[in-house]
């Protein structure tokens, strides 16, 4: 049976499903929920999705010492990745997709494999599909990477809000471990706050997959580092 995955939030998602935001990825077939219509839906809760790094680029930028690339690279470069990163992790369970036109790439890890219940602690299992991801990192530098945790609904919402914070910080440290340079990442904890469903083409019923850890990718274009550098 084909499965598609959506990003939603609450229950007003559920309206969502099965409505004409559906769209084929040309490349599997595969019927998706299309990205813009569940955030003009949802009145832009998607917005640490769809929205720009954390905290804004222009510290970051010059933060990090990233160097950018030319505007015509920037796109070939992005295009390389999200292959790479896909036949990397293939089998993982990792989910890597676009986000916009070459806005962002996002890697999401999968719920339950990364992480127990409850813990912070990533599943020794894990560590040949993010040492990948890590590599993929540090051979295109010129990016910013934010990373979001996130948690089921098990327990108190303080302490989800808190374990999801320990999630995206194990990840990030793990990743600055085999090299990533610090300096590029932030991270943000979610709680709660996010379902990602896994919805069965044509049936009504939907599998959270919510104990996860996301990595958004951002591009840095030189034009970006050079408002960056202007302060605008």
């Amino acid at each position: 049976m084909t499965i598609s995955r959506i990003l939603v939030s609450g229950t007003a998602a559920l309206a969502l499903i099965g409505t004409t935001a559906c769209v084929t990825d040309p490349n599997t077939g595969e019927k998706k929920i299309s990205r813009t219509a569940i955030g003009t839906g949802l009145g832009g809760t998607l917005g640490y999705l769809l929205g720009g790094a954390i905290g804004g680029n222009t510290g970051r930028i010059i933060g990090a010492g990233i160097g950018g690339s030319a505007g015509a690279v920037i796109g070939k470069q992005y295009d390389d990745q999200i292959k790479e990163l896909k036949e990397q992790t293939a089998g993982s369970g990792v989910d890597v997709e676009q986000i916009g036109n070459q806005d962002a790439i996002l890697v999401r890890l999968p719920d339950g494999v990364t992480f127990a219940t409850g813990s912070a602690q990533i599943n020794p299992g894990f560590y040949d599909t993010l040492n990948a991801v890590a590599e993929s990192l540090v051979r295109y530098p010129n990016s910013l990477i934010d990373v979001y945790g996130f948690t089921d609904t098990t327990g108190t919402t303080a302490t989800n809000q808190r374990l999801s914070e320990q999630r995206a910080q194990a990840v990030a440290d793990y990743l600055a471990a085999r090299g990533v340079a610090r300096a590029r990442m932030q991270t943000r904890g979610y709680g709660e706050q996010y379902d990602y469903l896994r919805v069965k083409t044509g049936d009504n019923v939907s599998e959270p997959l919510n104990r996860r850890v996301e990595i958004k990718i951002i591009p840095v274009s030189q034009d970006d580092v050079n408002k960056a550098r202007r302060g605008n």
